[in-house]
């Protein structure tokens, strides 16, 4: 018999890697070993999206988590789910949902094994904290880095590891081409792109450091910067960037893109991805580029380093340095037969990152747990 899994999802948008993690397992897991339910604590198109998988919704509008009013609402809400849906096991897919959810159960009365994900390396944020001192029977880490990250809170809890996948598309003979033109790309330039929210996380002031530093170098370059402010975690970062664009004198030659809900023409179209985030937690755009045969330029801490071999299917830097990012670019650019034989290893790496591979990582976890 499938195993009845309630699944707390913090957000109604699937603008984000945490959610498109949700949203794979979702599609690809075995619903003969998982049969599962997600509770939204946000209305938004995600839960039409997760409805149209024959997943049953449920969702419950919150505040802020600091509002304590709103916060009891929601957790009696909750609780009402609980008992009403009956789970063999509740996941909370965040920090955040995890505080909603652990409490719920309490309310509910209910003995039913929780436990939640940790999709960031944390550096001890409040709610990393909070929701480690809340029960749970065990802790999802979304990369070795994360689980020691997460290891380093009291009190311990079991962490696993599962990584995050993708759907390997493969690059389309003429794709990156035809995008180029959508785009007003010239030709003749070399794409250099980096995708994910704006948010200086994820450095794409550092990325446009690196650019103003390959142009004096002799590169014809061109910048295509994909991502929006998903989620409005950084509202004013998206003028600082084209501020920055301006200042580095560098509008000819950068493209933004705003929010996507496809990277996968994007990624066609480059040769080569950068990853400037200095604690990426995974780095599932650099999988997603490996994918389609896209040497990449990576930070060499978290995430990445579990990914990316450096010289193999791309460039590891010691850190989020303009100029460093700059002589990973320029050493990719200059040599056409290392970028060829980094595209041909790239693809076949991906695999090991498969939305197949972590669905099925997943479900065994949650199988297992439900039993112990």
């Amino acid at each position: 018999m499938a195993v009845r899994v309630l699944i707390v999802a913090p957000r109604g948008d699937r603008l984000g890697g945490a959610e498109e993690m949700l949203w794979l397992t979702l599609k690809h897991c075995d619903r003969g070993r998982i049969e599962p339910t997600v509770a939204f604590l946000d209305p938004g198109p995600f839960v039409a999206e997760v409805e149209g998988l024959g997943v049953a919704t449920e969702t419950i509008e919150t505040r802020r988590l600091r509002d304590v009013g709103a916060t009891l609402v929601t957790v009696r809400r909750l609780a009402q789910v609980v008992r009403r849906r009956r789970p063999d096991l509740l996941l909370n897919w965040s920090a955040k949902a995890h505080i909603y959810g652990a409490a719920a159960v309490a309310a509910a009365g209910s003995d039913v094994p929780v436990l939640w994900w940790q999709h960031a390396a944390t550096d001890g944020h409040w709610v990393d904290r909070f929701a480690t001192l809340l029960p749970a029977r065990a802790i999802g880490a979304s990369s070795e880095s994360v689980r020691l990250a997460q290891a380093a809170l009291r009190p311990r809890r079991p962490v696993f590891v599962v990584h995050p996948g993708v759907e390997g598309q493969g690059r389309r003979a003429g794709g990156g081409a035809e995008t180029r033109r959508r785009l007003g790309i010239p030709a003749d330039a070399a794409v250099v792109g980096i995708v994910g929210r704006l948010h200086p996380f994820k450095g794409q002031h550092h990325f446009l450091g690196a650019l103003a530093r390959l142009r004096p170098r002799g590169h014809r370059v061109h910048g295509l910067i994909v991502g929006g402010d998903a989620f409005e975690l950084s509202p004013t970062y998206p003028g600082e960037v084209r501020e920055l664009i301006a200042r580095l004198g560098l509008e000819d030659c950068v493209t933004m893109t705003g929010q996507v809900a496809d990277a996968t023409p994007y990624f066609e179209a480059m040769d080569v991805c950068v990853s400037a985030s200095t604690r990426e937690a995974f780095g599932m755009v650099l999988v997603e580029a490996m994918a389609a045969g896209v040497p990449v330029v990576a930070v060499a801490s978290g995430g990445p380093r579990e990914i990316v071999e450096d010289g193999v299917t791309g460039v590891l830097v010691a850190e989020a340095d303009p100029e460093l990012l700059a002589d990973g670019v320029a050493r990719l650019l200059a040599d056409a037969g290392l970028r060829a034989a980094m595209s041909a290893a790239a693809v076949p790496a991906s695999r090991r990152f498969s939305a197949e591979a972590m669905a099925e990582g997943i479900t065994s976890e949650l199988t297992e747990l439900a039993r112990a």
